[in-house]
């Protein structure tokens, strides 16, 4: 079983039901190598919750000693995760010898060996499915459970004015969270069950700019950050607008999320002399760091998991982004510096009047 932190991750070795118990110490190849160098706390465990392998990192902040996790409360959510196999995730505060025993925040998640080291969304089809299952399950409970609770809870303050307005306040929050979930699902339920796009038509990629931006400005504004535009103008493709907007939206919102407060993120289109649109958003933003750059596309995966909920993010916006790309014959690349800001962009073939040699 692996873990893995805000500052690693949690992740338990295979269900023992689909593992010989003598088959438990084996592990595959190249994750001693790969945990020996990560700079977050990583542990892989067995069935009897006897640490197999760890990063540097997990050993320095007192996750590990030995052979043994020495967090209880870890130790229990791998042992859930492997009664069942759903991948879980939490929060903890753990005394950290190396700080003098002062409690830091690790967001944790759980879940199982194969899921936990994959580093793409390939492999065998009925898996990869029944970990799309495990996650949405997953993703679902968690603003579910909070409005039951939350509901439970003005119940019990009936009587008090204040309290009332203010658990109904987390309450609209968490329903727009399942909205927006359950909104994004559906939009890549749609995008993976059409490609390539059946009925492509002219799209002027000035429209879909305009339109994006205007959708994300409010959010923009409440943090003080600029959206700007630039490049060239009058640009078209091939393709469907709708989709070709929710892409640009999500790299936007992600940018204002991930971004300081009164920094600027910029719009910019060029044509380029392969006969693509290069549409990127660059942001000033906190970065992403090196290690995670080639998992940010898949589903559900998060760099900083509480962030993202703390931002409304769903963990499907890169992923929508990736299939709206593949749908236009297109593609989508990363580029960025932690601490220095990124920029996404999008690669879309363009319409044969515009695609001469030579970029604009």
């Amino acid at each position: 079983m692996a873990v893995r932190t805000r500052n690693g991750t949690i992740r338990p070795v295979r269900n023992p039901r689909l593992r010989p118990a003598h088959q438990t110490t084996r592990l595959p190849p190249g994750i001693a190598a790969v945990l020996s160098v990560l700079s977050s706390s990583a542990v892989v465990v067995d069935s009897n919750d006897r640490v197999l392998r760890s990063s540097p990192a997990a050993r320095a902040f007192g996750l590990v000693k030995g052979d043994r996790l020495m967090v209880t409360e870890l130790a229990a959510l791998a042992r859930q995760v492997r009664r069942d196999g759903e991948i879980r995730e939490g929060e903890f505060e753990v005394p950290v010898p190396r700080l003098g025993g002062k409690l830091t925040s690790f967001a944790v998640r759980v879940a199982p060996l194969g899921a936990a080291v994959g580093g793409g969304e390939g492999g065998d089809p009925d898996e990869v499915k029944r970990d799309f299952v495990a996650n949405t399950s997953h993703e679902l409970k968690t603003p579910v459970g909070a409005l039951a609770l939350l509901a439970e809870t003005i119940e019990d303050a009936a009587d008090d004015a204040e309290a009332v307005r203010r658990f109904a306040g987390k309450m609209r929050q968490e329903a727009q969270r399942l909205t927006n979930l359950v909104q994004d699902l559906i939009t890549l339920s749609r995008i993976q069950a059409v490609e390539p796009v059946p009925d492509p038509r002219p799209v002027e990629l000035d429209m879909v700019i305009a339109e994006a931006l205007d959708r994300c400005r409010m959010k923009a504004n409440a943090r003080g950050i600029t959206l700007a535009f630039t490049g060239t103008r009058g640009l078209s493709v091939y393709g469907d607008e709708d989709l070709l907007v929710t892409a640009l939206r999500n790299l936007l919102e992600n940018a204002v999320a991930y971004s300081p407060e009164r920094t600027r993120v910029v719009v910019s289109l060029k044509k380029a002399s392969d006969g693509n649109a290069e549409l990127s958003v660059t942001d000033q933003g906190i970065g992403i760091p090196e290690r995670d750059l080639e998992r940010i596309f898949e589903r559900f995966y998060r760099v900083d998991p509480a962030r993202s909920r703390a931002t409304g993010g769903t963990g499907l916006g890169l992923a929508i982004v990736k299939h709206v790309m593949a749908a236009h014959n297109g593609r989508v690349t990363v580029r960025s510096v932690e601490g220095s800001g990124s920029t996404f962009t999008l690669f879309i073939p363009l319409r044969s009047e515009h695609a001469s040699t030579g970029a604009a």
